[in-house]
């Protein structure tokens, strides 16, 4: 994906650009990859959004904005809440913040910095207090964007979050 024209591709920001990339990723895998999901889903007592109403959801966070860093993390949050896959939202929706950090802030996440533990305590916290998730993200920040190790690096810590324990 990195040294493809692929990644220069995808529409920074939207929804079809969050389809672009799971579907880049998990073609192979599913035979829904890059599809909106039909079908409520939850995980522990968390629903996501509802699946009749998910189509406006996504039109509403395609449009919100994303000028700075407090507005770019609360529509990752949104899109974390809205779920729009059946499988593998988290390592799509973190490649999609990081293209979206690109474009906007000429920064991205450096997620080594920090830990499994920290990251996931502060996405279940996010839906009603977004200031953990956005201290963790400022503090995690690099001007490297165009480094291949720092890309690669996240897709690695990205598998690592997803891993059960």
């Amino acid at each position: 994906m990195f040294e493809s024209s692929f990644i220069n591709s995808i529409e920074v920001g939207t929804t079809k650009g969050l389809q672009q990339i799971h579907a880049y990723l998990f073609g192979n895998l599913y035979d829904f990859a890059g599809q909106i999901r039909q079908k409520n889903i939850s995980k522990g007592s968390f629903q996501f959004a509802v699946s009749h109403f998910l189509g406006e959801t996504l039109k509403q966070i395609d449009a919100m904005p994303e000028t700075t860093l407090d507005e770019i993390v609360d529509k990752y949050i949104e899109m974390n809440i809205a779920h729009p896959f059946m499988e593998d939202n988290g390592r799509s929706t973190r490649i999609w913040l990081d293209l979206i950090l690109k474009k906007r802030l000429r920064r991205c996440v450096d997620w080594s910095k920090m830990s499994k533990k920290d990251y996931m305590n502060a996405m279940m916290q996010s839906p009603t207090n977004s200031s953990v998730l956005k201290n963790l993200i400022k503090n995690a920040l690099t001007d490297k964007i165009n480094d291949r190790e720092i890309f690669m690096k996240g897709i690695d810590y990205s598998y690592y979050y997803e891993e059960n324990e």
